[in-house]
């Protein structure tokens, strides 16, 4: 029982391990990675309409996610509050069952009110199984379940059509790196923030 549980703690910091930067993202400098990444959620669809009407947003430009048997997703992100960057977040996930392969996302999380952020940064925030996150894609025919609802896409990731709400004071969208189409799934994501000190 002990190497089976060796076993499993050893794939998941294996999986823990996996690169937080794209590899299209290596050369660019950080701010310009979160300019940008914002930049493509402000111009998606729906998603475009929570800057406006949103208390603030977390955006990781880059998650990272590896399975072998143990899966496990890792990114860095920055908090806006007013559009201001506030403070910065982790985000660690570990799933178990059988899944192969690895993927990179873009993300970004919405908060009606302090209310919710303040819970957010807590210290303890994880994600339940009830989260959801909506896929904005380039691909034209596909589509992506959210917590019982369905997110529909356009035909590129810069004009793509999504639909999405508030649940729980939080609403969640995805961009997968290359425009391919997958459903990231969210529940479980665990968040460390650290207010900014020159903020």
């Amino acid at each position: 029982m002990k190497s089976m549980t060796r076993a499993f703690a050893l794939c998941a910091a294996l999986a823990l391990s996996v690169p937080v930067v794209h590899a299209a993202d290596a050369d660019r400098p950080a701010e310009g990675r979160y300019r940008d990444t914002i930049t493509l959620f402000k111009n998606a669809g729906q998603s475009a309409k929570f800057f406006g009407n949103s208390y603030a947003y977390a955006v990781f430009p880059t998650v990272g996610e590896g399975a072998l048997v143990v899966g496990g997703a890792r990114g860095k992100g920055h908090v806006y509050v007013n559009g201001k960057w506030a403070g910065n977040v982790t985000m660690d996930q570990v799933s178990v069952g059988l899944q192969a392969g690895g993927k990179a996302y873009s993300q970004i999380i919405f908060f009606q009110d302090k209310r919710s952020l303040d819970e957010f940064e807590s210290g303890s925030f994880e994600f339940g199984a009830d989260a959801g996150a909506v896929a904005v894609t380039a691909s034209a025919e596909a589509n992506a379940g959210t917590d019982g609802r369905g997110a529909g896409v356009s035909g590129g990731m810069k004009d793509a059509v999504t639909r999405g709400e508030y649940y729980k004071g939080m609403a969640v969208f995805t961009i997968a790196k290359g425009g391919l189409m997958f459903q990231a799934s969210v529940a479980g994501q665990k968040f460390s923030y650290t207010p900014r000190k020159d903020a």
